[in-house]
């Protein structure tokens, strides 16, 4: 009898970031850049490594384990097998998060001059 599995959602919020790292495969070091980061996954644009595989992400002078659970030409997904709960890459997650939680038009706002017109009449 065949059971039918129901996607189960993401168990952790993903953030748009842009974070240069090296991934270490089997064989060979590549430089790519990670795109898509939460504390269960990456996406990591310009590496690929076939599905499955396991490698290592080096970033800020620390090593995170990853598996690829999928890829295509020049990119691909990794899924972490140890939740990213601190160290660089944590950190750099964090951050982002930060980032993109400061509302654009408060920002803009705070650098305008206070008064009436482009010359700030009062």
């Amino acid at each position: 009898m065949m059971t039918h599995r129901t996607p189960q959602p993401r168990g952790h919020k993903r953030t748009a970031v842009s974070i240069e790292i090296t991934v270490n495969g089997v064989l060979n070091h590549v430089d790519g850049r990670i795109t898509d980061l939460s504390e269960g996954g990456a996406r990591i644009d310009g590496v690929s490594l076939p599905a499955r595989s396991r490698c290592e992400i080096h970033y800020g002078g620390a090593v995170v384990y990853a598996v690829v659970m999928w890829s295509e030409f020049d990119r691909m997904g990794v899924r972490f097998p140890y939740e990213l709960t601190h160290g660089p890459l944590f950190n750099a997650l964090e951050r982002a998060r930060g980032a993109a939680m400061l509302d654009p038009a408060r920002i803009f706002l705070s650098n305008r001059p206070s008064g009436f017109g482009r010359r700030g009449l009062s």
